[in-house]
C-alpha cells in the first residue's frame, strides 16, 4: 500500500467528502480576506504594530470564546452550531465589504470586523473538529485531521496569490466580497448533512457545569496538559512569520500585495508537502521527535526570512516553515482527539485551541511591538529563540506516543435500586467504597489509588479522600462527593474501557470475601423537620 493510501481513507465517507470539499471553498475565501485585511492595514495604519494586530484580532476570539464553544459542541447539535457560526461570519464579511466600498474603513473598524469573523471561527472550530469522530472511524481520525490541514493549506498555496492579485486589481473590498460568497457552499453542505446527536437518558449539563467539567478533565489528564503547553509555545513563536509577513513583503523584499500573496502561497505549498509526509513520519518517528523537528525547522526558517532580502530566497525558506506548521499542529490535534472520550472531546479541543491561538495572539502582539520598536528582522530572530526553547522543553515534557486508546464507554455501571424516593436534583451525594487490603499490598494499593483519584476527579468527583480504619488497618475507604444524584450517574457513565485496568487492579488487591462494598448516601448538614426524601412504598405482594 502506498504512503498516501491511509491518508485518503476518510474520503470513503460521503459526508466527509461533502464537508471537506465545502471547507475548501470557505478556506479559499478566508485566505483571500486575510490578504485583503493585512495589506489594507499596511496601507492605512500609521504604525507597524497595527499590522500585526490584524493577526491578533483573528486569533484572540478563539482564545476567549473557545471553551464556551466547546461546551456548546458537546451539549448541542454540532451541525446547528456550525450553521450559526458560518452565518455570523458571512454577515460580518458582507458588512466589511460594504463599508470598504463606501470608503468608511478605518484601522479600528477593520480590527473590529476581523475580530467578529474570528468570533465565528471560535464558535465553528470545536464543533467541526469534534465532528471528525462522527464522520469517520476512530482509526481514520489522524488521516482526517491531516486532510483538514491539507484543505486549509491547499488553499493557502493558491488563495493568497489570488488574493494578492484581487487586492492589486480591484482593492481590498473585492477580497472581502469574495469571502462573503465563499461561506455559501459550506452552509449548504451543513444543511444537507444528516447528523443527529446521540440521545441521552440524562438531562443536559448546565452551561457552567459543562465548561467546568471540560477544564477539570484536562487538568486531570497529564498527556493533554503536555500537548496544550507545547502548543502554546509553538503558537507564540511560529505566528511571527504569518503576523509579520506583510512587513516582510513590503520592507524586507520591497514587494507589493502580489508579493505578499506569493509568499503566503509558498508557505501553503510547504504545508501541503508536510501533510503528505505526515503518515510516513508518524510511522518512522516518535511523536516527540516530530514535534522537535517542527519547532527547530520553523526556527531556522524564521532566521532565513529575517536575513533574506530576495523574494525567491524568502519564498524558499517559507516552504519548510509551512511543512513544520502542519506537521506540528496536526500532531497536537490528533493527540488530543485520541486521548479524549467523545463526551468531552469538543471541550478538550477547544482548550487546546485556546492555548494555541492564545499563544498566537500573544505572539502577534509581542512581535508587532518588537518590529515597531526595532525592525521585522529583530522580531523574527527573537521568535526563533522562543521556538528553539520550545524544542528544548521536550526533553522534560515530551509529547506522548500516538496510541489510539479505547475510549468507548465502559458500560459496567448499573444504576442501583434505591429505597429513597430521590429526584435527579437530590443531593449532595457522598459515596464510600470499602476495600480490604493486606499489609504487604499497601504500597501497590496506594499507587493504584493515585490513578483512581485522578480518574474520579477527572470524571466529576469532588472532595476525594482515602481513609484507613484505625482499629482495623486492613480496611481502607475511598470517599468522594457529587452535587446531585444525576451527577453521580453521569460520573459513572463517563468511565471508559481504557480506565477498566485501574479498577481491575484494585479488585485483584482486594482481599474481602465479596466485591468492595459501596455506600451511597445523601448528605444533610442540618436535620430538617420533615424528610424531603421519603421511603418508596414497597410493591404490593399478591
Amino acid at each position: 500500500m502506498s504512503d498516501t493510501a491511509p491518508l485518503l481513507r476518510p474520503f470513503r465517507s460521503a459526508d466527509f467528502r461533502l464537508l471537506w470539499s465545502a471547507v475548501l471553498a470557505s478556506n479559499l475565501g478566508g485566505l483571500i480576506q486575510a490578504v485583503g485585511a493585512g495589506w489594507m492595514m499596511a496601507s492605512i495604519a500609521t504604525s507597524d504594530d497595527m499590522v500585526a494586530l490584524v493577526q491578533t484580532a483573528t486569533t484572540l476570539p478563539i482564545m476567549i470564546f473557545s471553551l464556551a464553544a466547546g461546551a456548546l459542541a458537546d451539549s448541542y447539535d454540532r451541525r446547528r452550531v456550525m450553521l450559526v457560526a458560518q452565518s455570523l461570519m458571512m454577515g460580518a464579511s458582507v458588512a466589511l465589504a460594504a463599508l470598504t466600498i463606501q470608503g468608511w474603513m478605518t484601522p479600528w473598524l477593520l480590527l473590529l470586523f476581523t475580530f467578529l469573523i474570528g468570533c465565528g471561527t471560535a464558535l465553528h472550530n470545536p464543533s467541526w473538529q469534534a465532528s471528525i469522530g462522527d464522520l469517520v472511524s476512530r482509526s481514520d481520525i489522524p488521516s482526517a485531521v491531516t486532510l483538514n490541514s491539507m484543505a486549509f493549506n491547499l488553499m493557502r498555496s493558491i488563495g493568497p496569490a489570488i488574493g494578492g492579485l484581487i487586492v492589486a486589481s480591484v482593492g481590498a473590498a473585492g477580497a472581502f466580497a469574495l469571502n462573503a460568497v465563499s461561506y455559501i457552499p459550506l452552509i449548504a453542505a451543513l444543511g444537507r448533512w444528516g447528523y443527529r446527536r446521540q440521545p441521552s437518558t440524562l438531562p443536559r449539563e448546565t452551561f457552567r457545569h459543562a465548561m467546568s467539567a471540560g477544564l477539570r478533565f484536562v487538568a486531570m489528564s497529564p498527556n493533554l496538559l503536555t500537548v496544550i503547553g507545547r502548543a502554546f509555545l509553538f503558537g507564540v513563536g511560529a505566528v511571527s512569520v504569518l503576523a509579520l509577513l506583510p512587513l516582510v513583503a513590503r520592507d524586507l523584499v520591497a514587494g507589493n500585495a502580489a508579493t505578499f500573496g506569493l509568499l503566503l502561497g509558498c508557505f501553503g505549498v510547504g504545508a501541503i508537502g508536510g501533510a503528505l509526509l505526515s503518515t510516513r513520519l508518524r510511522s518512522a518517528l516518535s511523536s516527540e521527535m516530530i514535534a522537535r523537528i517542527g519547532f527547530l525547522t520553523f526556527a531556522l526558517s524564521a532566521v532565513v526570512v529575517a536575513w533574506s532580502r530576495q523574494t525567491w530566497l524568502t519564498g524558499l525558506a517559507l516552504m519548510p516553515a509551512g511543512a513544520a506548521w502542519v506537521l506540528t499542529l496536526s500532531l497536537f490535534n490528533v493527540t488530543v482527539q485520541l486521548s479524549t472520550p467523545r463526551w468531552v472531546v469538543g471541550r478538550a479541543l477547544s482548550i487546546y485551541q485556546t492555548a494555541t491561538f492564545g499563544g498566537m495572539a500573544l505572539g502577534s502582539w509581542i512581535w508587532g511591538l518588537i518590529a515597531d520598536a526595532y525592525d521585522p528582522s529583530s522580531a523574527l530572530l527573537a521568535s526563533s529563540a522562543v521556538l528553539a526553547t520550545g524544542a528544548a522543553v521536550g526533553l522534560r515534557f515530551g509529547i506522548p506516543a500516538l496510541v489510539a486508546l479505547d475510549l468507548d464507554p465502559l458500560d459496567r455501571f448499573k444504576e442501583p435500586e434505591l429505597r429513597l424516593d430521590l429526584r435527579s436534583r437530590s443531593g449532595p451525594i457522598m459515596v464510600l467504597v470499602d476495600y480490604e487490603i493486606a499489609a504487604e499490598d499497601v504500597q501497590a494499593f496506594l499507587a493504584v489509588m493515585a490513578e483512581r483519584r485522578r480518574v474520579r476527579i477527572r470524571d466529576g468527583a469532588r472532595q476525594w479522600s482515602l481513609l484507613r480504619d484505625l482499629e482495623n488497618p486492613e480496611i481502607w475507604t475511598e470517599t468522594y462527593h457529587v452535587p446531585t444524584w444525576v451527577e453521580y450517574v453521569r460520573h459513572n457513565t463517563r468511565r471508559t474501557k481504557a480506565d477498566a485496568d485501574v479498577y481491575d487492579r484494585l479488585l485483584a488487591l482486594h482481599r474481602g470475601a465479596s466485591r468492595p462494598r459501596v455506600h451511597r448516601m445523601i448528605e444533610r448538614q442540618t436535620v430538617p423537620v420533615m424528610d424531603d426524601t421519603p421511603l418508596k412504598p414497597h410493591p404490593e405482594v399478591p
